[in-house]
């Protein structure tokens, strides 16, 4: 299809013919938008900047971070709300419990020497001043760590395993059943492993993530005593999250769009999640509360998806089948600018993918919309680590853009989009230094002008991915069985941070 605004720009036109306009920003109120432009044509990067100094200021107000269950947090989606709701959108708060976990303690001597480490979400914890214990290599394998059997005898050790294959929960549970006292699970690429257990209930010993750069030095010194510190607060709290939508268009063909607003604790989470957050922000803004469209739209700020994904998986799980049906589709916005950015959707490939049919289609319209702004795009498959996976485990066809997280780039990755071979594209991700020095400025924008063309391409028709035409009657009974059919299990507990 022709992406010139697609169907949004005949609805425009309609509208410039009777003397209105789309209802935008105050910041953006005398730009008229004509037929030849992109909603994401008025996505400006000093307001994108703006808004992320904002995010940057709350963190620093409130203990460093914007994690959900705390103040910064709750303030970081009022801002949101705050102009949302001059802009005459409707807003829902939506709260819900959830198991908080901040990290007290995360350190490993060997030899007298300190090894860097991160303590998986949700672990045991030793006891204040941390446990000594001889500590025990597995060796390595296709599935190293997986299964009791791997570790031999390991009572009252500490076992060094290499990640891969199954979950970080399986392999301290394996662990544990051959006796150990703690678990090491070191990273099978460069960079440091932040990892998460999924939830409490899984955690049998104390679990922490060692960089791969820093495996070599526990490998030689298998055998010797090792002091390991692994300390985590884990109570319930409440958080929310924050929904907006359009009061125009259709209620039974609705768009989604979505990223998380709250950070980990140990950081303001600029790139991670505020990029995506904040460009929703603008793109709504720049929408409108009341256009002129076909399809209402559903903005979304999650809480908690730091902690796995709890306020997309709480408001998925909280709407009734026929809710459900009227959601024509989500898509997703998570780190859309990082220092060493990638350029990333999803691969919807159906059925081969395993993700829900219109998937394909949503790809394909973000390819080209990033292609008309001088951006090609790779497929990745979906890794269940961000908040669309409830949505596809429910046969609701997914899409959206991101910049990579702990991956390295390649080579030829580096050649086609600049940045450095063998770094991972955010070498900040889930610390303290993922402020605004951490953010590609350049990335972040395209993406939140591309978020902006789609969504508002399937304000007005989601045809290439349901079949529904504007103001087609929709068979409920129909798009019911196909999803049936179609529902995945994602893993979804594992957020940014990974499971495996």
């Amino acid at each position: 299809m022709s992406f010139r605004i697609g169907k949004l720009r005949s609805a425009v036109a309609i509208a410039a013919s009777a003397g209105l306009v789309l209802t935008g920003s105050a910041t953006a109120a005398a730009t008229t938008t004509t037929q030849d432009e992109l909603l994401g044509d008025s996505i400006e990067r000093s307001q994108l900047q703006r808004h992320l100094i904002a995010m940057q200021r709350i963190a620093d107000a409130h203990g460093g971070n914007r994690v959900s269950g705390s103040l910064g947090h709750e303030t970081s989606a009022e801002y949101v709300a705050q102009r949302l709701e001059a802009e005459g959108f409707e807003i829902t708060r939506q709260e819900f419990p959830f198991d908080y976990n901040e990290t007290l303690a995360e350190e490993l001597s060997v030899g007298g020497q300190d090894v860097p480490i991160t303590a998986m979400s949700f672990t045991k914890s030793t006891e204040e001043g941390g446990l000594t214990a001889p500590l025990a290599v597995v060796e390595s394998s296709d599935a190293p760590g997986c299964d009791v059997s791997d570790y031999g005898d390991v009572t009252g050790q500490v076992a060094l395993v290499e990640r891969g294959e199954c979950d970080f929960a399986q392999k301290q549970a394996a662990a544990a059943d051959a006796g150990a006292v703690a678990a090491l699970i070191y990273n099978n690429e460069p960079g440091p492993l932040n990892g998460t257990l999924g939830d409490a209930d899984a955690a049998r010993i104390p679990t922490a993530g060692v960089a791969q750069e820093d495996a070599q030095q526990l490998i030689d010194a298998d055998g010797q005593d090792v002091t390991v510190d692994v300390r985590q607060l884990i109570e319930e709290r409440n958080t929310y999250n924050l929904i907006a939508e359009t009061t125009t268009g259709r209620d039974d063909n609705v768009v989604v769009a979505g990223a998380h607003i709250d950070s980990v604790a140990d950081g303001p989470g600029i790139n991670d999640n505020a990029t995506g957050s904040v460009g929703l922000l603008e793109t709504a803004l720049q929408l409108g509360g009341s256009p002129d469209i076909n399809n209402k739209v559903r903005f979304a700020w999650w809480g908690a998806e730091e902690f796995g994904l709890i306020g997309s998986t709480h408001y998925v799980n909280s709407l009734s089948a026929d809710e459900q049906l009227d959601i024509a589709m989500y898509l997703n916005f998570d780190m859309i600018g990082s220092p060493n950015a990638g350029y990333f959707t999803y691969d919807g490939t159906y059925p081969d993918s395993g993700l829900p049919y219109g998937t394909q289609a949503i790809t394909d319209t973000f390819t080209e919309a990033m292609d008309g702004r001088g951006i090609e795009l790779e497929t990745e498959p979906v890794s269940g680590r961000s908040d669309y996976a409830e949505f596809a485990a429910y046969g609701i066809p997914i899409g959206g853009v991101y910049t990579g997280a702990d991956g390295v780039k390649t080579e030829e990755q580096a050649e086609k989009w600049g940045g450095e071979a063998g770094v991972t594209f955010d070498p900040c991700y889930h610390t303290p230094c993922d402020n605004l020095g951490n953010v590609d400025y350049d990335a972040f924008t395209v993406n939140g002008q591309g978020m902006a063309d789609v969504i508002a391409d399937y304000a007005m028709s989601t045809e290439d991915v349901n079949g529904i035409a504007p103001q087609e009657a929709k068979d409920r009974a129909a798009v019911a069985e196909q999803r049936s059919a179609q529902q995945t299990t994602l893993a979804a507990a594992g957020a940014h941070e990974n499971t495996r």
